[in-house]
């Protein structure tokens, strides 16, 4: 599945629940599933800065896609980790690098969460971005005149 079709998808899911309590259950058994982080990586280079708990990411890049991996110490942290993991995680970089993150909205994150949490969670999808486009990048022209 595409990254759009992913996040249309999740949008699909929260919409089977009528109220927040439910959502975030969602949202917290999304996080129970994430693999296992490596403890070499849990260092301040995997670090993601502007988070209201501990997260680390990780990514890679292999066969024109990129896989992500990421923790955090809190529930509803790693929930978010792991809807991000479900939609950006073995996708073509160009296909993230072009998309929107509109779905956060439709699911209405962006009003039920601390804005600490919220902040966070734009440190994170800053950082996917971030790694998708450094693997789309064009090389710089630097030959002499």
């Amino acid at each position: 599945m595409s990254v759009i079709e992913k996040q249309m998808e999740l949008v699909d899911n929260f919409s089977f629940f009528d109220d927040w309590e439910d959502k975030y259950a969602f949202l917290i058994g999304m996080g129970k599933s994430l693999p296992l982080y490596p403890e070499d990586k849990k260092d301040d280079e995997h670090f993601v800065k502007g988070c209201q708990s501990q997260v680390w990411f990780d990514a890679e890049y292999k066969d024109g896609r990129v896989y992500f991996i990421g923790m955090s110490d809190a529930m509803i942290v790693s929930g978010l980790i792991g809807m991000l993991l479900e939609i950006y995680s073995a996708q073509k970089p160009e296909d993230i690098a072009n998309s929107t993150t509109d779905f956060l909205k439709e699911i209405g994150l962006d009003s039920h969460l601390s804005a600490t949490r919220n902040n966070g969670l734009h440190s994170m999808i800053g950082y996917i971005y971030s790694f998708a486009r450094s693997k789309t990048a064009l090389p710089t022209n630097t030959h002499a005149k």
